[in-house]
């Protein structure tokens, strides 16, 4: 490899590969029809790819394209990275997502629990739940708790009893606490965390996966004409998620990278992906662990860890390489110019000759 620093491929634990965003851009996707969608999100897989991410935790896809784009990679007809998916999110009627293909509305206790039945009928990894408000709902905030324990302890017993983890989009510290309490494995986002919370977090074994980036993307917003009071509620929610982060690693929970931005996506000089593991790294994380956050540590979550998230015998070549040390910075992976998935290069920019 000519001196180069190797290392696992990154494991993104936040992805939308049909994301729509409110605006014109986020209306066009909304337009597309269904062969529209998976073509699409194939193309995004491939330049995900081809920017080190060789393994993905899908957490909200339309039209059950992310099945479909699964078997195609699995089968060889598209490059892409490794998919784990919840399938569609579970909201309550109006709540986070709601307008979108990627959402299915529940409401009670008997509804969350044929909606977590519906999405592992189709394929589904893992679950997600909408629990509280967020960025991207213009009739709610941030705070607004959206489930009831019923629903949420629903939820999470079914998907347990059918040997799923389950994931929720949430901001506020007492929703989190109450989903905590009746086993959720992971939050999203966690904008407004507590000391208190977090270490109710660290105590249960749930994993926290910040997305910083969704914070501080003023930037992407005006590239997909995102309204003013979606980038105003982002940009301002920005300090609090950082202190809230900062408890977080204070408290000892395990964070997880994850860029809710496609990870392929050009910002700020490098990928979203990479540009959340540097603000992971900036907020606090030293810079070893920021890189097990981006490898073994969402590999163990998605229990594959025997597989891949580190680099050893009889593990998958999932591999990328660096001009770069990422053990003291993860800035050197704005270096990447090698990556190899099952053994097989996929991009190689003329360190190897054949």
């Amino acid at each position: 490899m000519g001196g180069a620093f190797v290392a696992p491929g990154l494991i993104n634990m936040h992805t939308h590969f049909s994301l729509s965003l409110p605006g014109p851009v986020g209306e066009e996707l909304e337009a597309m029809d269904a062969a529209g969608i998976a073509l699409y999100m194939a193309d995004g897989a491939r330049r995900t790819l081809l920017n080190g991410v060789t393994t993905v935790r899908c957490v909200a896809e339309k039209a059950n394209a992310d099945f479909a784009l699964r078997r195609a990679i699995e089968g060889g007809w598209v490059q892409g990275p490794r998919i784990y998916t919840a399938g569609r999110a579970l909201a309550c009627t109006g709540g986070h997502g709601h307008g979108s293909d990627d959402t299915m509305e529940c409401d009670g206790a008997d509804a969350f629990a044929r909606g977590v039945r519906t999405q592992i009928r189709a394929g589904a990894d893992l679950i997600k739940l909408m629990i509280s408000g967020g960025i991207a709902g213009e009739h709610e905030t941030i705070s607004t708790p959206q489930l009831s324990t019923a629903e949420m302890a629903s939820a999470i017993s079914t998907a347990h009893a059918w040997g799923r983890k389950v994931t929720a989009h949430a901001g506020p510290a007492g929703v989190i606490a109450e989903a905590v309490r009746l086993g959720l494995d992971c939050v999203e986002h966690g904008y407004e965390l507590t000391p208190d919370v977090c270490r109710e977090m660290a105590e249960a074994g749930t994993s926290l996966v910040p997305t910083l980036i969704v914070t501080r993307s003023g930037a992407f917003f005006d590239e997909l004409g995102v309204p003013a009071w979606m980038q105003e509620r982002s940009l301002g929610a920005g300090e609090r998620h950082i202190a809230s982060y900062r408890m977080a690693l204070e408290a000892g929970v395990e964070v997880l990278l994850g860029s809710d931005m496609p990870p392929f996506w050009p910002f700020e000089g490098t990928s979203a992906a990479v540009r959340e593991l540097e603000h992971m790294h900036a907020f606090g994380l030293d810079a070893p662990a920021t890189l097990r956050a981006g490898t073994l540590g969402p590999a163990r979550w998605l229990g594959i860890d025997a597989n891949t998230g580190s680099i050893a015998e009889g593990k998958w070549a999932d591999l990328i390489a660096l001009a770069e040390d990422p053990l003291e910075s993860p800035s050197a992976l704005r270096t990447l110019d090698f990556v190899m998935r099952g053994g097989v290069v996929v991009r190689d920019d003329g360190r190897v000759r054949r």
